[in-house]
């Protein structure tokens, strides 16, 4: 794909299977593209970026508001519980059944729809006597939204970036975003809701969906839509979204891609889950509590900007595989049932296999055909939240049955297991096609020169 607004050249991403097998440190030399500052040196991501920091924001906030508001209508730790689980579990629905819609219409006009979608559904938790099945549907449109955007605009990344080295570190922008949204957003969330009712927090929340798409509107240019198919060729929505997402898992390398996605985050779900639990074994109160929510984020934000500032492109690509196992080991420490500071240098240990997706990424868009990039990333994105809803469900399950002890290490043992064989997978597919060695050496200087398409 072209890179329309910034200085990336345009070409597939080299595949390099085995990057890194020469270099482990940073690269050095004049030629190294200047990082992060680099990223936002392309106007257009400016914009992106900061529609995306107003978004997260607002689902975030939306999330702690809707909750309070639930409880004190109904007065059940149940329905106001469900508001969070309501938040991952319907990704499927829209990961499914609408993933086609990143790549059948243009990329603006779907990011500026989803996020005046996600107002009005804000808007309408709002409205003064709103039943509160009708408050849990509304969230379950935002959630059902939510893959679609994300697939879009990843998508999108690759068209302002280009798809370098640029479009990974785009990427990883992205995810700190989404865990300093964690940590920022619960802190104002709580602080409004001490000032404020509930429904003028997801009031605020409406505005800043309603300031994301002005931002996307006024600052993305228009494109045309990915797949190139026009009227009566498109067929229906559902029979496109069903007949991509067979298309990709139909292709091994990709499946195997997906599963290196999805796995390591549900495995790393399951301590977390159950850290309320946990702080009230140790007899940590509020605070405590709060410390244990927040180590994991800090420790993603803290990996993500050191690796993506210091380390080159063949560096961080050797840390795929040892990141991804790496990230579900630490709560193998949670067997010997941590004081609180032990618990907490484990949890921000997890955080740091963040780290792992700067190569899947780079794999992954590689792999996938153009024309479906967008319903790519929406399933990719569906597919982890849906699974990491259904291991936090079956953790608090678990949990029911045996001692925390024994649950979350035990994540570690089947996550290291199950990873690794993913693992295996993954590097039985690698693809290697003429020149890929020419166009990886290329990147490893930073140049990131066209290449051949790589194909199916």
């Amino acid at each position: 794909m072209p890179s329309l607004s910034g200085p990336a050249p345009s070409g597939r991403l080299p595949v390099c299977p085995d990057t890194g097998a020469a270099d482990t440190g940073p690269q050095s030399g004049p030629a190294r593209p200047d990082g992060y500052r680099a990223v936002f040196a392309v106007p257009e991501f400016r914009f992106v970026f900061a529609a995306h920091l107003l978004s997260s924001l607002g689902v975030v906030v939306c999330e702690i508001a809707l909750s309070v508001l639930v409880f004190r209508l109904t007065a059940s730790p149940l329905l106001s519980a469900l508001t969070f689980a309501l938040g991952l579990l319907p990704y499927v629905v829209g990961g499914t059944l609408l993933s086609a819609v990143a790549d059948r219409y243009p990329a603006r006009r779907v990011l500026v729809g989803c996020d005046v979608l996600c107002a009005l559904a804000a808007a309408g938790m709002v409205v003064p006597g709103t039943p509160v099945v009708v408050l849990l549907v509304l969230r379950c449109v935002l959630a059902a939204i939510a893959p679609v955007f994300a697939g879009t605009r990843a998508a999108t990344l690759g068209e302002i970036l280009g798809e370098g080295e640029l479009f990974v570190l785009g990427r990883s922008v992205i995810r700190i975003v989404n865990q300093s949204a964690q940590l920022a957003g619960f802190a104002a969330g709580g602080l409004l809701l001490v000032v404020v009712s509930p429904g003028a927090v997801l009031a605020l929340t409406a505005g800043a969906f309603l300031g994301s798409a002005l931002l996307l509107r006024l600052g993305t240019l228009a494109r045309p839509a990915r797949d190139g198919a026009r009227g009566a060729e498109r067929g229906a929505l559902l029979a496109a979204s069903l007949g991509g997402i067979r298309r990709l898992l139909a292709d091994r390398r990709v499946r195997a891609l997906l599963l290196l996605t999805w796995l390591p985050p549900a495995f790393v779900v399951i301590p977390e889950a159950l850290l309320v639990a946990y702080a009230g074994l140790l007899g940590v109160g509020p605070a405590g509590t709060g410390l244990l929510m927040c180590a994991m984020p800090v420790g993603a934000v803290v990996a993500e900007s050191l690796v993506g500032t210091f380390l080159g492109p063949r560096a961080r690509a050797r840390l795929t595989f040892p990141m991804g196992v790496f990230a579900v080991l630490p709560s193998l420490g949670f067997a010997a049932q941590p004081s609180l500071g032990w618990a907490v240098l484990l949890l921000v240990l997890t955080g740091t296999g963040i780290s792992y997706n700067f190569g899947v990424d780079r794999w992954f868009v590689a792999a996938v055909p153009d024309e479906l990039l967008g319903q790519a990333m929406t399933v990719m994105q569906a597919g982890r939240m849906t699974v990491m809803g259904l291991a936090m469900g079956l953790a608090g399950v678990g949990a029911e049955y045996a001692p925390l002890r024994v649950v979350m290490p035990a994540a570690g043992v089947l996550g290291a297991v199950c990873v690794l064989a993913v693992i295996f997978e993954v590097r039985r597919t690698e693809r290697r096609p003429a020149g890929a060695d020419r166009a990886c050496a290329g990147a490893v200087r930073g140049t990131d020169g066209p290449v051949p398409e790589t194909g199916k």
